[in-house]
C-alpha cells in the first residue's frame, strides 16, 4: 500500500459519528472487504454507554503484514457528523484525508491545510434513493473504496451477506455504495493513499466474543445461560443466532445469579454448559461459583472485564479483575483462570476450558477484556475438527460392586462422575460438606478427608495447565528489554517490539496466558531490564508474580483510562528505560 501520510506499513481509517449511525457495522464491513482484498486487519470500536447519541468511532487498520492492535494515527477519516472532525482532526497524518458530507460543512474552519477534504453528498444521495438516514454510512463506504482503490465488489459482497434474506435492503445499500463510489470517481480528488489488493486469502474476520462462542461450540457446549452485560453480551447474541444449527439451548436469564445457577444445574445433568458476564455480574455469580466448587460440578465462565468499581466505564476496557477472578468467592477450592490475548487464543482456550472443567470437576474462568472481545481481527480459519473433547471420569453406567458415591475418595482426587439417570447410580449433590455418598457431615475427620481429596487434584491440574503453554514468549531471544503482561496488552506489545527493532532496541514480550494456577518458571524468561505492562492502576499481575516468585518490577507501564495501549506508548516507555 502507498500513502503519502502513512507513518508505518499500515493504513488506518476511522469512521466516526453518533450512536445510531451504523458506525460499528460500517467498520466491520470495511475491515472484511480489506481482508478479502488480501490484507491483514484489526478493528477497534469505541462508544459511550448511551442508547442514542454520543460520539462513536470505529478504527480499521490494514497491512500486508499481520497487525495486532490499533494505532493513534489516522490516514483517512470518515466523518458522518461535524463532531467527528473536531475530535479526530489532530490524529490525521499530514497528507491524510477527511471525507465529509457536503451538507453544511466548511473545511476552512479546521485550520488544517496539510490534509485534504473530500466532500461527498451523503445526505442528498440517500434522499434520492428514498432510504433511511443511516444509509449515509453506506454511501461513505463507497467513497472510501474509490479513494483508496478498493474493489467495490468486495463491499457489495459484504452488504449482501449482512442483509441476507432482505433483498430490498441489499439492493438499496448496493446502490448507495455505487453512488458514493461514482461521486468520488468523477472528481479528481487525487488522494495519496492507495491499497494494492493481493490474492484473496482464506482468512476470517471476527471478534474475541465470536471466537469464544465458536470455541464453546467446538468443545460441545450444549447449554448457555447469561444475563446481558457489556462487553460479554455478544456471546449471548451469537449463541441465540446459531442455536438451531448448533443444538445449543440458550437462555437469557433474569439475573446473573440465575445464569450461573442454571449453568451449574445443566452441568449436573451431564450437559457441557457455560455462562458469561462482566465484573458486576461476576460479583453476583460468586456464590454460584462456590456452589460449583463444593458440588464438584464442571463449569465454564467467561469474565469480560471493563474498568472501575460499580458501573464504572461500562463500554470501555480494563484489566482490574485479575485478583477477583483468581481469589473471588468464599471458601478454599481449586479453579483454573485462562487469560487469552487475541481471537485465536479466545477460541482455543475456551475450547480447552471445557476439558479442564470436566477432567477435574472444577470451575474454569476465561478472563478477557473489552479490547480483546469486542475488537475484530483477521486470522486463519479455526479447525473445529482438531478440538479434542475429554469428558474426564464421566460414567454412563455404574458397574462397581458397591453403591455409587458421587464424592468417592480417590488417589487423584477426581471422583467418578455420574449424572441423574445413570444406570445403577443414585447421584446426590450437596452444597454442604459431605461424605462420599453425598450426605451432609460436620464430622471433623470426614471433613478433613474430603478437603484433602479435593486438593489432591492440584498437582494434576498443574500438569494439565503446563501442557497449554501458560507462558508464551515473543520477540528477541537475547533482549535488552523484556515486557511482561497478559490479555489484550499482547497486541500493542508485539507491535511495539517491531518498532523498537527499528530503533536498535532488542525486546521481547512475555505473556502470562494462565494466571491460576500460576505457572512455574517465569523468572527464567525475565532477561535484560523488565517492564510490567497492564491496563490497570494497581498492577495485579505484578502482585501475583511477587506472591508466586518473589520477583518485583522496577519499571511499569500502566494505562487505566479505559482505553487500550497503543504500540507507540509502549515503545516510548521502553525507550525511557533502555
Amino acid at each position: 500500500m502507498k500513502c503519502s501520510g502513512l507513518l508505518d506499513d499500515t493504513v488506518s481509517i476511522i469512521i466516526g459519528g453518533e450512536a445510531g449511525q451504523g458506525i460499528s457495522r460500517s467498520g466491520m464491513l470495511l475491515g472484511k472487504a480489506l481482508m478479502r482484498a488480501g490484507f491483514h486487519c484489526f478493528g477497534e470500536i469505541d462508544y459511550p454507554s448511551l442508547i442514542r447519541g454520543g460520539h462513536n468511532f470505529y478504527r480499521v487498520r490494514a497491512s500486508s503484514r499481520e497487525v495486532h492492535s490499533p494505532t493513534p494515527h489516522t490516514d483517512l477519516l470518515v466523518a458522518l457528523n461535524e463532531e467527528t472532525v473536531s475530535i479526530h482532526l489532530d490524529s490525521v497524518n499530514e497528507g491524510g484525508g477527511i471525507i465529509v458530507d457536503e451538507k453544511g460543512f466548511d473545511p476552512g474552519e479546521t485550520g488544517r491545510d496539510d490534509v485534504a477534504f473530500y466532500p461527498v453528498p451523503m445526505t442528498e444521495i440517500v434522499k434520492e434513493l428514498e432510504g433511511p438516514e443511516i444509509m449515509r454510512n453506506t454511501v461513505a463506504l463507497g467513497a472510501v473504496a474509490a479513494l483508496i482503490g478498493l474493489s467495490l465488489d468486495t463491499l457489495k459482497e459484504g452488504v449482501a451477506e449482512t442483509f441476507e434474506g432482505r433483498p430490498r435492503i441489499v439492493e438499496t445499500n448496493v446502490e448507495a455504495l455505487q453512488r458514493g463510489w461514482e461521486h468520488v470517481s468523477e472528481h479528481d480528488y487525487g488522494f495519496q493513499c492507495t491499497v494494492e489488493p493481493g490474492t484473496r486469502p482464506d482468512r476470517i474476520w471476527l471478534t474475541g466474543n465470536e471466537a469464544v462462542a465458536l470455541g464453546a461450540l467446538a468443545a460441545g457446549c450444549r447449554f448457555y445461560s447469561a444475563y446481558p452485560m457489556t462487553p460479554a453480551s455478544p456471546v449471548l447474541h451469537y449463541m441465540f443466532a446459531h442455536d438451531a444449527e448448533s443444538g445449543v439451548a440458550v437462555v437469557q436469564t433474569e439475573s446473573e445469579i440465575s445464569a450461573i445457577l442454571m449453568a451449574v444445574g445443566a452441568s449436573y445433568s451431564g450437559v457441557r454448559s457455560m455462562t458469561s458476564t462482566s465484573g458486576g455480574g461476576f460479583c453476583l455469580m460468586t456464590e454460584g461459583l462456590s456452589l460449583a466448587a463444593m458440588t464438584e460440578t464442571p463449569l465454564v465462565v467467561m469474565l469480560a472485564q471493563r474498568p472501575g468499581p460499580s458501573t464504572g466505564l461500562a463500554t470501555y476496557s480494563g484489566q482490574g479483575d485479575l485478583l477477583f477472578a483468581v481469589y473471588g468467592a468464599h471458601g478454599e477450592f481449586q479453579r483454573v483462570v485462562l487469560a487469552p490475548g487475541d481471537v485465536d487464543q479466545c477460541f482455543h482456550m475456551t475450547a480447552e476450558a471445557f476439558n479442564l472443567a470436566e477432567r477435574f470437576q472444577i470451575p474454569v474462568i476465561v478472563l478477557t477484556d473489552k479490547n480483546v472481545v469486542e475488537s475484530h481481527k483477521t486470522t486463519e480459519p479455526f479447525d473445529a475438527s482438531r478440538v479434542e473433547i475429554d469428558r474426564g471420569k464421566l460414567v454412563t453406567e455404574w458397574s462397581g460392586d458397591d453403591e455409587y458415591g458421587r464424592y468417592r475418595i480417590t488417589e487423584d482426587g477426581v471422583s467418578p462422575r455420574a449424572t441423574p439417570g445413570t444406570l445403577n447410580a443414585l447421584v446426590l449433590a450437596n452444597s454442604n460438606e459431605h461424605v462420599e455418598r453425598g450426605f451432609s457431615t460436620s464430622d471433623s475427620e470426614l471433613t478433613r478427608m474430603m478437603v484433602d481429596k479435593r486438593f489432591r487434584k492440584t498437582p494434576r491440574i498443574r500438569e494439565a495447565v503446563e501442557a497449554l503453554e501458560p507462558i508464551r514468549v515473543y520477540g528477541a531471544e537475547d533482549p535488552d528489554i523484556t515486557l511482561v503482561g497478559w490479555g489484550s496488552t499482547k497486541g500493542p506489545a508485539l507491535e511495539a517490539i517491531g518498532m523498537l527493532e527499528n530503533e536498535g532496541v532488542k525486546a521481547r514480550y512475555v505473556q502470562v496466558a494462565v494466571v491460576e494456577p500460576f505457572p512455574d518458571g517465569l523468572p527464567q524468561y525475565l532477561k535484560g531490564k523488565t517492564i510490567l505492562v497492564e491496563n490497570n492502576r494497581a498492577s495485579p499481575l505484578g502482585t501475583l508474580i511477587k506472591l508466586n516468585t518473589g520477583y518485583g518490577f522496577e519499571h511499569v507501564a500502566l494505562r487505566y483510562d479505559g482505553r487500550a495501549f497503543t504500540p507507540h506508548e509502549i515503545r516510548d516507555r521502553v525507550l525511557e528505560v533502555a
